[in-house]
């Protein structure tokens, strides 16, 4: 079961600052670091299969992300030189009281995800190649943000020493065919950095609002719900894996076409299938072609008709019910993805996002009428066994 204090949890890292002693863009948050890191960490282990052979675990990188996400909130703004030390010099003590902050607000899932966070943390030979790549994701992605910071605050003292720091920890990850490739900034490093562009892309921007969040936070809100329900789901790997992925990507159009709103993609019959029609021609023309061409299909998996549960049978796309992979189809072979799962975590966290606002006393009519519709068009969901009416009435106000 999924508790209200893990959903709240999730949308904590809104509210940490980066680079907080430096001139910075308002929008640089621990929640979009966090999300910028695992499209990294997603690029990396693709090329690292592709062109290493390397077999990747990525349950366990989807779980290590979200472990590191846990744990980055829980230590909040400590300043990297400072966390590094004290992670070299006191890293079990610290770990342990971080679980035991997070005890509580993990329990209660079909499986102990504590337990697991604990074997991620101090068993250190396990995941190792995984744990790499989130590490090298964790510095590219710091790297990016960096460079803008550079920018900004040209001549400060001790700029220079975190320049050299960053690329120290870079080249320590060299040995990764992902990070070597990216150095050269060709097609996919414009990749990421097309989608580092979904940052400053605010969410109900219309309104004021506390915490803001940006489309890059919200994609990575819903890829974690949406693997919180797959555990729930006991759902085969690739279902995980699809899941996630699917969630992480699915307003990556957003990057082009910028944030449509639901009242005007409703406000006309037909209007939400052009801009859909819209948004695919978009990412086929000018995001695909920023990725190797052996991704493309998986790319269109994700994101054409990106609210439709569906299997792979006999070589075709096939839609079908999340109840129906439930029941006939949680196998690997079928690469099941729960479309209706991802809609509904969705629209949990615009709602959750609405909710918040409102409850900090920063509200508007498009955040008080959102509030209203999401409530009425789930409070009585349930997707595939997973009563989201339960979890939207964590939050009614």
């Amino acid at each position: 079961m999924i508790r209200r204090e893990m959903l709240e949890l999730l949308f904590e890292a809104a509210s940490i600052q980066r680079w907080n002693d430096h001139i910075r863009p308002e929008q640089f948050t621990e929640l979009d670091k966090q999300a910028h890191k695992m499209v990294y960490a997603y690029v990396l282990a693709k090329i690292e299969e592709a062109d290493r052979g390397a077999v990747i675990n990525w349950r366990g990188l989807i779980e290590g992300g979200l472990f590191e996400f846990l744990q980055r909130i829980v230590i909040t703004d400590i300043k990297p030189p400072v966390y590094h030390k004290l992670m070299a010099e006191k890293g079990d003590q610290l770990n342990r009281w971080v679980l035991e902050k997070l005890k509580e607000r993990i329990s209660d899932f079909s499986i102990d995800l504590h337990a697991m966070m604990e074997t991620y943390f101090f068993h250190t030979g396990n995941n190792i190649l995984e744990k790499k790549i989130l590490r090298a994701a964790h510095y590219l992605a710091t790297n990016w943000e960096f460079k803008i910071i550079y920018r900004l605050n040209e001549g400060l003292y001790g700029l220079e020493e975190t320049k050299a720091a960053i690329a120290n920890q870079i080249e320590e990850h060299y040995d990764l065919a992902g990070v070597q490739k990216l150095a050269l900034g060709k097609k996919t490093s414009n990749f990421l950095d097309l989608v580092g562009q979904l940052r400053f892309q605010q969410r109900w921007a219309q309104s004021p609002r506390v915490p803001k969040t940006s489309v890059i936070g919200h994609m990575l809100i819903v890829a974690m719900m949406s693997h919180l329900c797959s555990i729930e789901l006991n759902a085969c790997n690739r279902r995980i894996y699809n899941n996630y992925f699917a969630a992480l990507f699915h307003d990556l159009p957003e990057v082009l076409t910028r944030d449509i709103v639901s009242p005007v993609k409703r406000s006309v019959a037909g209007i939400e299938e052009i801009i859909k029609g819209i948004e695919m021609r978009q990412l086929e023309e000018r995001i695909f072609p920023l990725l190797p061409a052996s991704w493309h299909e998986e790319m269109r998996y994700f994101t054409a008709d990106e609210f439709v549960s569906r299997i792979v049978k006999d070589g075709r796309i096939v839609s079908v019910s999340s109840e129906e992979i439930n029941s006939s189809y949680n196998e690997d072979r079928f690469s099941p993805l729960d479309g209706e799962v991802i809609r509904a975590c969705d629209q949990l966290a615009a709602y959750i996002e609405t909710f918040l606002s409102i409850s900090h006393g920063i509200k508007s009519h498009h955040l008080e009428e959102g509030n209203r519709q999401l409530y009425s068009l789930n409070s009585s969901k349930v997707v595939a066994g997973i009563n989201f009416g339960r979890l939207f009435s964590y939050f009614k106000i």
